[in-house]
């Protein structure tokens, strides 16, 4: 296997979806402001993972960062997922599409290597398929040759994890999810991933939680904290095990998300948090 400075899993993750003619400006703007882990995905219908690229080709020049210093995650996104810009035959198998998926990431990010390439989600929203038993077997093969370190898979269940366990399956090094205060944090999945030395990615942690984000409790803990109440959220998730994401637009909002790891809550705090979820 080709050998590659090995990048640390980075302590926070900038998310580069839904932002389309934006997304080189922006992505170098949170290289600027100390991102070093960069979310993005081969599915033009979300993301415009070539404006990342020319983002890291911006910040290389610039002597802002070289590949060495950063966490580049990618995406596998079955046809279901995708518009009519597909990065891949739709017509070749499972196992080249993925191949194809990743060379097109690649050849987007200008790199020979990413840190993590992750299955999209399942092709199931209820079950570990032989389409998604393929799928990551391909991975596994991309990930033998070198062309990524780690895997993830994204947006998936409690029952898909365990059904890839019990199918023998080698479980993935991350998983990322969309986080609901209201579902425990997803606490069942995050259990799981803990039990296992899975690392968990969380994402949409403030806009999926506007009514916590919001609430007094979390206004008082800021104001006590002298920080944001964004801030406090990132701290509570780090508290508990989430690696975060944010794709904040703002570049202030960008500073104080970093500044949140310097935040510690204590533990009463971490769990008044954790009892809003119910």
């Amino acid at each position: 296997m080709p050998s590659h400075p090995v990048s640390s899993t980075p302590t926070f993750l900038y998310g580069t979806a839904w932002k389309e003619d934006r997304t080189a400006a922006l992505t170098e703007l949170a290289l600027r402001a100390g991102f070093r882990g960069i979310d993005t995905a081969n599915q033009r219908r979300h993301y415009f993972e070539a404006g990342v690229g020319e983002a890291l080709a911006a910040a290389y020049l610039a002597g802002i960062v070289t590949r060495a210093d950063l966490f580049l995650q990618t995406k596998f996104t079955y046809r279901r997922g995708q518009d009519h810009r597909l990065p891949y035959d739709p017509e070749a198998t499972l196992s080249t599409q993925v191949a194809q998926s990743l060379g097109s990431s690649l050849e987007h990010l200008g790199c020979d290597y990413v840190d993590s390439f992750a299955l999209h989600g399942p092709a199931s929203n209820y079950d570990w398929t032989d389409f998604d038993a393929e799928a990551w077997k391909a991975m596994r093969q991309e990930r033998d040759a070198g062309r990524t370190r780690l895997l993830g898979v994204s947006n998936v269940s409690l029952e898909h994890l365990e059904q890839m366990t019990s199918a023998g399956s080698e479980l993935p090094g991350f998983v990322q999810n969309r986080c609901y205060a209201s579902q425990g944090w997803d606490r069942e999945v995050r259990q799981f991933c803990r039990e296992r030395g899975i690392i968990y990615q969380g994402f949409s942690l403030l806009t999926a939680n506007v009514d916590v984000v919001h609430h007094p409790m979390i206004a008082a803990l800021a104001a006590r904290m002298s920080a944001t109440p964004s801030q406090i959220i990132f701290a509570f998730a780090r508290a508990i095990g989430i690696l975060p994401l944010t794709g904040t637009s703002s570049s202030e909002h960008m500073k104080q998300d970093l500044a949140s790891l310097q935040i510690a809550l204590p533990p009463d705090a971490v769990q008044a948090i954790e009892s809003l979820a119910g």
